[in-house]
């Protein structure tokens, strides 16, 4: 393996891409299924790979990706719409976590969003049926993290096999 020639280094970026992908999806300061997905758009468009194999994956790619982006506001926002959680109470809790996001890093997105709906569901339930309330929206957004983190890997493991194949 050359690292000067040009293919492995297309290759070797596209793995970084990709592996960047999936961490970003766990650490929500990169665009994790987005960043995935271009790294096999750029493995597609410039590796000297084989062309039918590399442009398979990059079909199959696309697919998971668009279908991971659909289902991981559609079936998180079914979840929250079934749960109850009124649509000021998510407002407040996404305000309050891209605030903490920027007050605490790593974890001050997570505590900002729990205690905004945490607040807004005691000011319009009460004390003692705030965390229940707070506990749905939170599994809903864990789901969503869930369905992107899966697709984003579904991604980085069909581009393995096409490079095996390839």
């Amino acid at each position: 393996m050359e690292l000067s020639d040009s293919g492995t280094s297309v290759t070797v970026i596209a793995g970084v891409l990709i592996v960047a992908g999936v961490i970003g999806v766990v650490l929500p300061i990169i665009p994790g299924l987005l960043l995935s997905w271009a790294g096999v758009l750029l493995w597609a468009l410039l590796s000297d790979a084989g062309s039918t194999v590399k442009w398979l994956v990059l079909a199959v790619a696309t697919v998971i990706a668009g279908t991971g982006m659909v289902v991981k506001f559609l079936w998180p926002g079914r979840k929250l719409k079934d749960s109850g959680v009124p649509l000021p109470s998510l407002l407040v809790g996404g305000v309050l976590g891209l605030a903490g996001f920027f007050l605490i890093p790593v974890v001050g997105l997570l505590l900002g969003f729990l205690l905004g709906i945490y607040a807004m569901e005691a000011l319009r339930l009460g004390v003692d049926q705030a965390w229940p309330s707070t506990r749905r929206a939170v599994a809903a957004v864990g789901l969503s993290l869930l369905v992107e983190f899966a697709a984003a890997l579904a991604i980085a493991v069909i581009w393995v096999f096409g490079l095996i194949a390839a």
